[in-house]
C-alpha cells in the first residue's frame, strides 16, 4: 500500500513534485481542525507550515503517522515531546531561509540608515522633503552582531563588503574562529556601548527574551540604529519605543515582534523605525528550498532511514559520510543479536572498530539500538523511540571504538549479556555478517536469515534442505561453519520467504539443533 503524505498547507510545487513520484499526497486545510483530524487517521506523514497544530490529539488521531516536517524553521506548533513519545520524527528545515533572513536583516540596517521606508511613504503621499531624510553612510561605521550563529555569520560577512568594522557578541563562539571571520568578540555591555549598528541573531529562550532592553539601551551609544530581524522579544518593545522618542535610538528595523500577528504598536508611530511583518523567509528560493528540505526528509522517514534533521532524535544533526553507510548494517546486527541471544540482553556494548572509528559513530549505537527491539516489541521502533525502549526495559547500550579492525577497514561488533550471565556478539563489516558468537561468515546481512547450532555429522544439509522444501521455503544460500570436525556447528541459511516459529521448531529437532532463530532483515 503506499504511503500517505498529506499537506496542510501551501508547499512549492518542486516539493510536491518529489513526492507524488512515490507516495499518495493528499491536501487539506490544516487550519479546519475536524477535516485535519480525520485526514491524519491514514497519514504516514504531515508536511505543515506554521498554522497547522500538531498537538497530541492531533497524534492520536494519526495511528499510521511515522514523520512530521515543518517546511520552515521554527517547531512551535508542534509538540514535539508528544510525538516523541509515539515514536514520530519531528524535522523542520533548519537552513532553507538563513540566506533570505540575512538579507532581510541587512536590508533593514541599510533602511535604517537611510530613511527608505519612510522617504517613500512621503514621496507616495505627494511630499519632496529631501532635507527631512538626511541618513548615514554605514562605511566605516561600527557594527555590532549579536549572535554568530549561521545567520549572523552570513549578515556579518555582507557587512565587511561595506567596509565596516566588525564586533560580536557570543559566549559559545571562541576567538579563533570570530578573528576567521574578520570579527573581534567583545561583551554585551561592551557591543552595545561601541556599536554605531546592532543586528541581533539570537534564539529565542527564557535567557535571551528582553536582552536589549531598558537598561542596555540607557549605555546605548547616542545615535544607535537597531535591528531585530531573528526573534520577537529579545529587544524590548517598549524599552525601545522609549529610547527612540527621548533620541538615544536614532531608527529600528523590526521583521518580528514578541506578539505575532501585530497591527498596532507605539513603535508605529515613529518615522524612523522601519517595519515588516515577519518576512524573514518569505523568498521564492527560501521556501522552494524548505519544502525540498522536508520532503527529502520524508522520503528517508517513510523508507525507516536516518534523517539528519529530525530534532527529536539523540545523535541527530549531519552524520559523516565515512558513517551513513553503516547505518543499515548496524541495525540490522541488532536484529541478529536480537534473534542469536532469544531475547532482549541486559547490557549490550556497540564496537565500532578501523577506520569509521576516527569519526562521530555516536549514530552507531542509535542504529543498533533500533535494531535491538525492533522483532521483540508490538509498536514500531524508531530512532526517536528506540533510547526510551531500551531506557524503559533497563538494557545499557554501550559504544566502544577501536583502531583495530583485523582484516577489515571497518568493523561492528554487537555484544551483549544475557540474563543468564552469557554472552553473545555479532559482527559485520562492508554490508555483510562476518561473525556470530566466534564462528567465522561471509554472508550478505540482507533476506531472511535462519541460524542452527548442531552437532557436526554427515547429511545434516539434506535433511534440512528436504524439510524446507516440503513447507515451500527456497534456500538462496547456506554456509555452514565449525570449530573442528565431529564438533559444534553453525548453519547460517538465506531463504526467500519467513520462517514461522512452527517450522523453525520442526526443522531443529529434524537435526537435533540445540539452539535455532530466523531473522528478517527484509526492508519493513
Amino acid at each position: 500500500m503506499t504511503s500517505v503524505v498529506l499537506v496542510t498547507e501551501e508547499l512549492a510545487p518542486a516539493a510536491t513534485d518529489v513526492l507524488t513520484t512515490d507516495f499518495d499526497v493528499r491536501q487539506v486545510d490544516g487550519t479546519d481542525r475536524p477535516a485535519l483530524l480525520s485526514a491524519l487517521e491514514e497519514a504516514e506523514a504531515v508536511i505543515v507550515r506554521s498554522a497547522t497544530r500538531i498537538d497530541a490529539e492531533a497524534l492520536r488521531a494519526a495511528p499510521r503517522l511515522r514523520v512530521v516536517a515543518r517546511a520552515g524553521v521554527g517547531l512551535d506548533n508542534v509538540d514535539i515531546p508528544a510525538a516523541t513519545e509515539r515514536g514520530v520524527l519531528v524535522v523542520n528545515a533548519p537552513t532553507s531561509n538563513i540566506i533570505s533572513a540575512a538579507e532581510q536583516a541587512v536590508a533593514l540596517l541599510l533602511a535604517t540608515a537611510r530613511h527608505t521606508a519612510s522617504a517613500s511613504a512621503a514621496l507616495k503621499a505627494g511630499h519632496w522633503l529631501r532635507s527631512a531624510f538626511t541618513g548615514v553612510e554605514v562605511y566605516g561605521k561600527t557594527v555590532g552582531v549579536v549572535g554568530l550563529g549561521r545567520i549572523g555569520v552570513l549578515v556579518a560577512q555582507r557587512m565587511a563588503a561595506f567596509g565596516t568594522n566588525l564586533i560580536a557578541y557570543d559566549p559559545y563562539v571562541q576567538p579563533a574562529r570570530a578573528a576567521q571571520l574578520g570579527v573581534r568578540l567583545v561583551s554585551l555591555d561592551e557591543l552595545i556601548r561601541q556599536s554605531d549598528f546592532i543586528s541581533v541573531h539570537l534564539p529565542r529562550t527564557p535567557e535571551t527574551v528582553g536582552l536589549i532592553g531598558e537598561k542596555e539601551l540607557a549605555v546605548a551609544k547616542p545615535g544607535v540604529r537597531i535591528v531585530n530581524a531573528a526573534r520577537g522579544g529579545l529587544v524590548d518593545e517598549r524599552a525601545l519605543a522609549e529610547a527612540i522618542a527621548a533620541g538615544r535610538v536614532a531608527a529600528a528595523g523590526l521583521d518580528v515582534f514578541e506578539t505575532e500577528p501585530l497591527t498596532s504598536s507605539p513603535l508605529f508611530a515613529f518615522d524612523t523605525v522601519t517595519v515588516t511583518p515577519h518576512l524573514g523567509a518569505s523568498t521564492v528560493e527560501a521556501q522552494d528550498k524548505a519544502g525540498l528540505a522536508v520532503a527529502r526528509s520524508v522520503r528517508l522517514a517513510l523508507r525507516g532511514e536516518f534523517v539528519p534533521e529530525a530534532v527529536n532524535v539523540r545523535a541527530g544533526g549531519a552524520v559523516d559520510e565515512d558513517v551513513r553507510p553503516l547505518l543499515p548494517l548496524a541495525e540490522k546486527l541488532g536484529r541478529v543479536f536480537t534473534a542469536v541471544a532469544g531475547g532482549v540482553a541486559a547490557r549490550v556494548t556497540v564496537e565500532v572498530r578501523g577506520e569509521v572509528a576516527a569519526h562521530d559513530v555516536a549514530v552507531l549505537r542509535l542504529a543498533t539500538t533500533k535494531g535491538l527491539f525492533a522483532s521483540v516489541v508490538a509498536e514500531r521502533v524508531t530512532y526517536v523511540n528506540a533510547p526510551r525502549m531500551a531506557a524503559d526495559r533497563g538494557v545499557a547500550v554501550e559504544l566502544a571504538t577501536s583502531e583495530d579492525a583485523g582484516e577489515h577497514a571497518s568493523l561492528i561488533v554487537v555484544r551483549g549479556a544475557l540474563a543468564d550471565g552469557s554472552t553473545v556478539a555479532v559482527a559485520g563489516a562492508a554490508g555483510k555478517l562476518v561473525e556470530v558468537d566466534g564462528f567465522e561468515l561471509d554472508l550478505p546481512a540482507d533476506g531472511v536469515l535462519l541460524f542452527l547450532r548442531y552437532r557436526d555429522r554427515p547429511g545434516v544439509v539434506g535433511r534440512i534442505g528436504t524439510v524446507l522444501g516440503r513447507a515451500g521455503v527456497n534456500i538462496a544460500a547456506m554456509q555452514v561453519a565449525r570449530r573442528a570436525a565431529g564438533g559444534e556447528a553453525l548453519m547460517t541459511l538465506t531463504v526467500d520467504s519467513g520462517v514461522d516459529p512452527a517450522l523453525l521448531a520442526t526443522v531443529a529437532a529434524e537435526i537435533g539443533s540445540d539452539a535455532a532463530a530466523t531473522v528478517d532483515l527484509r526492508a519493513d
